[in-house]
């Protein structure tokens, strides 16, 4: 750990603190790219003189939106803080040390720029630096946006979107795992379906996610190269989805008689599959993304169980007590009807663990901690490709610098051929919502989550834990200062908080 041997030292005579990082032959750069070249010479950058262009050559030019608010943002999160500081006047002529512009050169006859990034999308690019012109290249706008080597996927399930999007973005993550349902509440506004939300959000008409917020957060997320990949979690974790739609749960019993408590979704009666077919459709419809995750974890069997119909349906299946094989009957036709809308699908692990017919390009969630490399095994010498989060979960919080236990993970780490090692398309960090809202999202998440996307965007062979911390205590400190409230990963202090005293 670098902790105890940075303790902070004192200039009382000032008053002032050294900050308890070192500097980096790489400065602030986080996450770091797969290659690095760094030069001796430095270069001035200027907010009167610097420009970021359109190249000549290159095939989105005025007219990709897309580009140009991201030259307007990543202007702003350079010079802004200056701004602020010295006043927005600024006069000084160029020096011939300085920088004077970014000429961004989209390579590729379609620059993709007024569609969706998805999971085949070229996101690789090349910086090149030369005063007084640097060059961005790309084949498309998404690679021009941020590069890629895995999917880097984040879950959450309850947000405040806008900060958490344009976070997620300044940390090259590119996929936003959106569970936006789950037990306690359903706060989709469904137009097919819109009794799912009047009578199972929190509230019907401030806790909800209407058309046009969802419209807003998947538009906000392309414009910085980021999926929504929707999560609609079923069988299990349904409760609230039964407080408006009649007959979708399973009737709990006690004995002989209903309970008047109800379990997880009834897979038994054709209206079910009638209702998924109708609501998948939607979904299809709403979210651009080439994905749907659809949940299937922690399953609870004791309701099916206590039904006397359901027992009934169990013996004419020949299902015998292997409860497992209705939850598989029930996640075989829910695949049908997705596939059906022309969508990929990913599954947590259980429906994989308990022998679901899944179709080939299926990508199956590892998440259950312990033996996950174990589960990392089978699940791609079964040949299906796959999603790791089992060791990123940022809801368990513990003392101390738990972001190296993160930043350590290496995710292949497991038996299997290097063919079953390229089936691993990436990683996740997840943040469960039962101890988050917006008061304290943001700072549970980063930059801890920072720690994540280093290590799924970064070389197998980065792992200077040192060097890590002085970078990454910078790029903290550049979260704050865009007004982003990163937690510390240690006691010490940002230089732009003395405000140029």
């Amino acid at each position: 750990s670098p902790a105890p041997s940075r303790k902070i030292k004192v200039l009382l005579s000032q008053g002032l603190a050294e900050p308890v990082f070192q500097a980096s032959k790489y400065g602030s750069l986080w996450p770091l790219p797969q290659k690095v070249q760094i030069s001796e010479v430095s270069f001035k950058l200027s907010s009167a003189s610097f420009r970021i262009v359109d190249a000549k050559a290159s095939s989105a030019g005025p007219s990709c939106s897309l580009l140009q608010s991201a030259y307007r943002r990543y202007y702003e999160y350079m010079f802004g803080s200056a701004k602020k500081q010295w006043g927005s006047k600024n006069n000084r002529r160029s020096d011939p040390s300085d920088l004077t512009e970014l000429q961004v050169w989209i390579t590729s006859p379609d620059s993709e720029c007024d569609g969706y990034p998805s999971v085949t999308s070229d996101e690789s690019y090349e910086l090149t630096v030369n005063q007084p012109v640097a060059v961005l290249k790309a084949p498309t706008v998404w690679g021009a946006l941020h590069g890629r080597i895995y999917s880097i996927y984040f879950h959450c399930q309850i947000i405040s979107y806008f900060p958490f999007s344009e976070t997620m973005a300044m940390n090259k993550i590119n996929v936003f795992h959106w569970h936006i349902v789950d037990e306690q509440s359903f706060p989709y506004l469904s137009r097919t379906f819109p009794q799912l939300s009047e009578q199972g959000a929190y509230h019907p008409y401030t806790h909800v996610y209407t058309p046009a917020d969802v419209k807003m957060v998947i538009e906000f997320a392309r414009l910085r190269g980021i999926r929504v990949v929707p999560e609609f979690d079923t069988p299990g974790h349904t409760q609230s989805w039964g407080k408006g739609q009649k007959d979708l749960l399973t009737p709990c019993y006690s004995g002989s008689k209903p309970s008047g408590s109800f379990g997880p979704v009834n897979p038994i009666l054709n209206t079910t599959y009638d209702f998924m077919a109708k609501f998948f459709t939607e979904i299809s419809t709403v979210f651009p993304d080439g994905y749907i995750h659809l949940g299937g974890d922690e399953v609870d069997f004791t309701c099916w169980k206590s039904n006397p119909d359901i027992q009934k349906f169990m013996e004419q299946q020949h299902f015998g007590e292997d409860y497992s094989k209705l939850e598989s009957f029930y996640i075989q036709k829910l695949l049908d009807i997705v596939a059906s809308t022309k969508k990929g699908y990913l599954v947590w692990q259980e429906v994989f663990d308990n022998g679901v017919k899944l179709k080939p390009d299926t990508v199956v969630h590892v998440w259950i901690g312990g033996r996950s490399d174990k589960e990392m095994s089978n699940v791609t010498a079964a040949g299906y490709t796959t999603i790791l989060s089992a060791p990123w979960y940022l809801d368990y919080i513990s003392y101390g610098q738990d972001w190296q236990k993160y930043y350590k993970v290496e995710p292949l780490n497991f038996e299997g051929t290097d063919e079953q090692k390229k089936l691993v398309i990436g990683g996740e960090a997840c943040l469960w919502g039962e101890y988050v809202d917006a008061t304290n999202l943001t700072p549970r998440l980063w930059p801890r989550a920072s720690a994540v996307a280093e290590r799924l965007w970064s070389a197998k062979n980065v792992t200077d834990i040192d060097d890590a911390f002085n970078r990454l205590s910078l790029h903290r400190c550049r979260m704050v200062e865009r007004g982003i409230p990163a937690e510390p990963l240690f006691s010490s202090y940002c230089l732009h908080e003395y405000k140029g005293v």
